[in-house]
């Protein structure tokens, strides 16, 4: 179970999830970024601090929210707070193609303030 919540913050939109990111709960994040982006919000921050657990349909709607945000000039940071989930996106390699961050307060940063 997720629960998924959005607001701006600064020139940021934050989308917040809690919970576990899988084969259940990952179409509601997945529609959630599309939502955003397609109101024209294009720089995204995932604040997925609040995750215990992500699976490969979790890793796929990751890899997606990229696609999709680059796609519209955008950028995408994500905040990732359990060992256990940073530790599947180094194993992965999307550790290296995410733009991760330990906490949202340097996440929502201004751009070319860091990050």
């Amino acid at each position: 179970m997720i629960s998924v919540d959005t607001q701006v913050r600064g020139s940021w939109t934050v989308i917040a999830a809690v919970g576990e990111v899988d084969v259940v709960s990952a179409p509601e994040l997945r529609a959630e970024i599309v939502r955003v982006v397609s109101e024209g919000f294009s720089d995204v921050v995932l604040d997925l601090s609040g995750v215990v657990f992500i699976d490969s349909f979790g890793l796929g709607v990751l890899v997606g929210a990229v696609k999709r945000i680059q796609a519209h000039d955008g950028h995408l940071r994500v905040v990732i707070g359990e060992a256990r989930v940073h530790a599947v996106l180094e194993l992965t390699g999307l550790d290296r193609v995410l733009d991760l961050y330990d906490s949202l307060e340097p996440a929502i940063a201004p751009l070319g303030a860091g990050g």
